[in-house]
Order: C-alpha cells, then sequence, then structure tokens
C-alpha cells in the first residue's frame, strides 16, 4: 500500500513556484526602481523627476532644466505613456530642445476625458505682449537660443498702440505688468539683472506656430479695443494657459 500523502513544498524552491506568478515577479525585478518602500514605478528617478517637471512647469527646455531635459529625450516613450495614462500628450521639439504637455481631447464628441489642466483664456494685453515677442523673435536674426532683450517700457509702447487715445494710462500700465508677470511665471519672459529688462525664450516659437501668430495679428488689429476683454478660445492650446505652478525665473546677467 503506497502513501498518497501530497509531500510539502518547498517555498525555497524554484520549481515550486507558479509559472505564471515567476514571470510576474521576473518581469517584476527587471522593471523597477524602487525608490521607496512598497515603490511600484517602472521610472528610473531621472524620469520621475523629468515627469514631476513635466507636469509642474509650462514647458521643460534643454536651457531651464538640463537634466530632465536628457531624461526626456532618452526615456520619451516611457514618459509619453505615463502622461497619456493622465490623458495629456507630449509634445518634444528636439530641434528647439523643449519638451511640454497638453490636455488630450477626445475625437468622439460623446466621450470626453477629465482634466488636469486649467483652459485660461489670455486677456487681451497677454495676447498682444505674446504677439509683439513671437514677431521680435522671428525678426532676430542673431543666432543661440533666448538672445532677444525686451525692456519693460517697448512692450508696454506696443501694447499702447492697440488701445483707444483716451484710455486710463495707469489701469493699462497695471494691466500690462500682471501680463508681464504671468509671461514671467510662465518663463516665456526670462529675468535679467535689470528689472526692466527680460529675455524671450525661444519656446514661444514652439507655443505659438506661425499661423496661430497671423490669426491672432489678425483679430488684434481688427478687433473692437476693449481693454478689460479676453480672447476666449484663440491662445486657449498655449501651455502657459494651464494650472502650473513654476517658481519666477532666475535672474540673467
Amino acid at each position: 500500500m503506497s502513501d498518497t500523502t501530497t509531500a510539502p513544498v518547498d517555498e525555497t524552491d524554484p520549481e515550486g513556484t507558479d509559472p505564471l506568478e515567476q514571470d510576474r515577479l521576473d518581469e517584476r525585478d527587471d522593471s523597477s526602481f524602487a525608490l521607496f518602500e512598497g515603490d511600484e514605478g517602472r521610472l528610473d528617478e531621472p524620469q520621475r523627476r523629468a515627469l514631476v517637471a513635466l507636469l509642474r512647469h509650462t514647458y521643460v527646455s534643454a536651457r531651464t532644466h538640463a537634466d530632465e531635459w536628457r531624461a526626456i529625450t532618452d526615456g520619451e516613450h516611457q514618459l509619453r505613456s505615463r502622461l497619456n495614462d493622465l490623458f495629456l500628450e507630449l509634445h518634444v521639439d528636439r530641434d528647439r530642445e523643449v519638451a511640454w504637455k497638453r490636455q488630450a481631447r477626445s475625437e468622439s464628441q460623446r466621450r470626453s476625458f477629465p482634466t488636469l489642466l486649467r483652459d485660461v483664456p489670455y486677456t487681451r494685453e497677454e495676447t498682444i505682449v505674446l504677439v509683439y515677442l513671437r514677431m521680435r523673435l522671428r525678426a532676430d536674426t542673431r543666432p543661440g537660443l533666448d538672445q532677444v532683450v525686451v525692456d519693460r517700457s517697448e512692450i508696454l509702447g506696443h501694447v499702447s498702440g492697440f488701445l483707444p487715445a483716451t484710455t486710463d494710462r495707469t489701469r493699462d500700465e497695471s494691466r500690462v505688468a500682471k501680463a508681464v508677470e504671468r509671461l514671467v511665471t510662465a518663463r516665456i519672459l526670462i529675468r535679467t539683472t535689470d528689472p526692466d529688462r527680460f529675455r524671450v525664450a525661444s519656446v514661444v516659437e514652439v507655443l505659438l506656430p506661425l499661423e496661430q501668430l497671423r490669426e491672432l495679428d489678425r483679430w488684434l488689429r481688427d478687433a473692437t479695443t476693449d481693454g478689460g476683454a479676453q480672447l476666449p478660445g484663440a491662445a486657449a492650446g498655449l501651455p502657459a494657459g494651464s494650472a502650473d505652478t513654476d517658481d519666477e525665473g532666475e535672474a540673467d546677467a
């Protein structure tokens, strides 16, 4: 008479492990970059820092975030996948060395995606300043990134050209100052050691394509002059209108 009792499985013996479970564990070991207890993330630390930078800031560039930009170019597929999980799109311009996010839009009118980014329309003053900065970059022929410098006074003078002569100048200056500060926060304008001089980030060429530039320029020239008017939707594609939490740009010499 034979013994039919099932022999105990030695848990330390790999042959006693369920093949499917072992495959899962092997895959986990190969793809995990645990940085803390219970960490199940699949990105290494540089990629995670790049992902955070993309979520926090209007854009990430080789100039503003050198390490994060390198991680984006090295792991673009992985970062795109993580952003897609949040209904966000990753855009990378390797020529200008800049990356940014945008809210994904459903192709079906019957389906909408939850959103993480606020769609904040630009004020008239902000739009005028953006168009001016884009035109300045377009006209500049000097090599190198972020080499165009603008003065606060010339920005104010340009905006004034779109306003009626009877407008309240004190109010206008206040609105232009707010527009400048918003663009500084978005790192489209970069502070210098002179508080009234700013470098224009070349990223504005990417964020405001030529076709949209022409559309906005026509709108500004044809629109009635209302100092408090906003531009609904026309500038909504710019990342600076999202719920970003940029620190202000660092001062340059």
